[in-house]
């Protein structure tokens, strides 16, 4: 909408996105008269929140009657919001030193996410946790809220110190996670700039910038990256308490597999391994590698039967378990009285084997806590057979 075109408005109720005083403002910046009452020179009439009933009854009336146009507050918000000039905002909240104002506007879902994280940055958190003073609870809330996705089915978790969890577990957004990991507050928690660093989305320069601060903790979880930096995972590779972690799971190519191999049975873990790689890994005829082969949700269908070929119960345990042996193999095994144990907890496992083993008080739990047969139930929405 042309902002330029409204001279007054008649608003019923309240802004929504806007404190009173700041929608009154942003109309003033337009040249827009805010009336609380009707006269023939209103040129537009907005439709607030809470309005009464007698508003809402009016403002019906002045279309129908009057033909005088109607509006969301809204829709008139988000122009206001894209019309707002950020570094004259910026500078004004600065030199004014007013905490409600920029907590209005961080609390603003219209303004766009550039500026968001820009009044982020000039925010006091008094070093105070997230929720520990009610102006950290409205901000933090206000952060979480905007960012979450499906915050329509659990509006607690924006009063919460876990929705900041969540939001760096949901996000691929490298800009947003290096915003969280700035937030004062995450000197109290740990794990939130541990859960940052394991972020497969999160950027290089963070990764470096984590590394750098030397923090042990920090380093493990940057080893749990999958998408690390290149260097960083070499120069994890050299460290003791790092090396196998790194080789588990950072994504490979040819030249960190060859650099990896010193580790083989951290390497025959990581489910980025192609073909090839699993069968140089074969070859070194070694018991933990081929265990960790058949761990492997990744391991390729030539490489099972390569293992199953080797006759070990201990081989075979672990294979029937795991979720990337093929359907038939393990309708074979079923039919052959074999390793129920492990097909039990096998999420691939067929649904009507799992059924059967399920009356088994043995495999009674392992199957109730199988992720495949869990997703079943639920889409079926058949509850749990007791």
């Amino acid at each position: 909408m042309n902002l330029k075109e409204i001279e007054t408005i008649l608003l019923f109720g309240k802004p929504r996105a806007f404190s009173v005083d700041e929608f009154a403002s942003q109309l003033h910046s337009h040249d827009i008269e805010l009336l609380r009452e009707y006269s023939e020179d209103v040129s537009l009439v907005v439709d607030g929140r809470m309005m009464t009933p007698k508003e809402q009854n009016l403002s019906e009336e002045l279309y129908e009657s009057k033909g005088v146009q109607t509006l969301n507050i809204e829709v008139l918000e988000s122009a206001l919001a894209q019309e707002i000039d950020a570094d004259v905002l910026l500078m004004s909240l600065k030199l004014s030193h007013d905490k409600e104002r920029l907590k209005s506007f961080i609390q603003n879902s219209k303004i766009n996410d550039q500026l968001f994280f820009k009044l982020m940055q000039m925010y006091d958190w008094q070093n105070e946790d997230f929720f520990e003073n009610d102006d950290n609870r409205d901000v933090s809330a206000a952060f979480i809220a905007r960012f979450y996705e499906n915050i329509e089915r659990n509006h607690n978790v924006q009063y919460a110190t876990t929705g900041f969890i969540h939001l760096v577990a949901q996000s691929q957004n490298a800009e947003l996670l290096e915003v969280i990991s700035s937030l004062k507050p995450l000197q109290f928690h740990p794990k939130i700039k541990k859960a940052i660093a394991m972020s497969p989305f999160v950027s290089v320069k963070l990764q470096n910038k984590f590394y750098r601060v030397g923090d042990p903790s920090i380093k493990e979880a940057l080893s749990h990256n999958k998408n690390l930096d290149k260097k960083l995972a070499l120069e994890l590779f050299k460290e003791e308490d790092f090396a196998c972690i790194v080789a588990k799971n950072r994504e490979l190519d040819d030249a960190l597999f060859e650099h990896f191999i010193e580790r083989p049975s951290c390497l025959a873990a990581n489910n980025s391994l192609t073909l090839l790689m699993q069968e140089k890994l074969l070859a070194l005829s070694l018991a933990s590698v081929d265990e960790a082969l058949a761990l492997n949700d990744a391991v390729d269908r030539k490489i099972v039967e390569v293992l199953l070929a080797k006759k070990s119960e201990v081989l075979n345990t672990l294979l029937y378990a795991n979720s990337a042996m093929p359907t038939t193999l393990l309708e074979k095994a079923y039919s052959e009285g074999n390793y129920f144990a492990s097909l039990a907890k096998n999420e691939a496992t067929p649904v009507e084997i799992l059924y059967q083993l399920q009356l088994d008080s043995r495999y009674e739990r392992a199957v109730k806590t199988n992720a495949g047969f869990g997703k079943h139930i639920q889409s079926e929405n058949i509850g749990w057979l007791v």
